[in-house]
């Protein structure tokens, strides 16, 4: 079963122009992603898809390949999905070009979730561990069957525990779960769902993955204790600097 992971870093953020050149520790930030897919070790590729020039100047000087995409497509879905297309691989995974401390343990296990054949498209998932951090505004939940499948993703606090009022109880009594932001699927099905339609929810959720589930095909959830770093602006940054030089990060893990 042959995979590539692709990493979609485009240039012109709202909240943070130019966040994949970032430094940290002295390497633009779509590096510390890039070697933490490499470390995987998984992949026969992993590929930069970009719209811009600087990044893939940037990617050339630590021997790293990117791929220049249309600037018109309108989601890092739609550009994984043309980088791929041309691709002689069973499995992408889409790798925000934001997560530099993604665990490379956890690449592997979305990996392995397609050997078991029904699988078409996997995500991690973590359990909320408190109250504060279940109704933080950020948070994208998600609820899933007794397969493991998902049921919904929302940017609200599902399910409502109707028992217990103290909301800051509300993990005490239930396993609720935070989504983490990577998708694997198969090539295939990528193609495909970058091909649907936007889906109702999808438009109200602000929530690609809702349209997978609109349209009637099932996410497989992977469970993790992985707890996300995403960097969605310069305070993020700094925040994620502090951690690295705390725990004494490099850029290779």
């Amino acid at each position: 079963m042959k995979a590539a992971c692709i990493i979609p870093a485009r240039f012109q953020s709202t909240r943070f122009p130019g966040k994949p050149l970032a430094e940290i520790q002295g390497y633009p930030m779509v590096r510390w992603v890039y070697e933490r897919a490499l470390a995987a070790d998984v992949f026969e590729s992993v590929l930069i898809a970009t719209d811009d020039d600087r990044i893939v100047a940037a990617v050339d000087t630590f021997g790293g390949r990117a791929v220049m995409t249309p600037s018109d497509l309108p989601s890092g879905t739609d550009r994984v999905a043309f980088v791929a297309e041309n691709m002689d691989v069973d499995v992408i995974i889409n790798l925000q070009g934001d997560e530099p401390l993604v665990r490379h343990e956890l690449l592997r296990e979305l990996y392995r979730v397609f050997e078991n054949d029904d699988v078409l498209m996997a995500t991690p998932v973590k359990r909320v561990s408190s109250g504060e951090e279940l109704f933080n505004p950020n948070l994208v939940r998600v609820v899933v069957d007794k397969n493991g499948d998902a049921l919904y993703f929302t940017r609200a606090v599902i399910p409502f525990n109707r028992d217990e009022d103290e909301k800051d109880r509300w993990p005490d009594h239930f396993g609720y779960l935070q989504h983490i932001g990577i998708y694997a699927y198969r090539k295939d099905f990528l193609l495909k769902v970058a091909n649907l339609p936007e889906s109702n929810l999808e438009k109200i959720e602000k929530l690609e993955q809702l349209r997978v589930l609109e349209h009637g095909f099932p996410i497989r959830t992977v469970m993790t204790d992985y707890d996300s770093m995403s960097v969605d602006t310069p305070e993020d940054l700094v925040k994620l600097k502090n951690y690295i030089q705390k725990n004494n990060l490099t850029v290779k893990p």
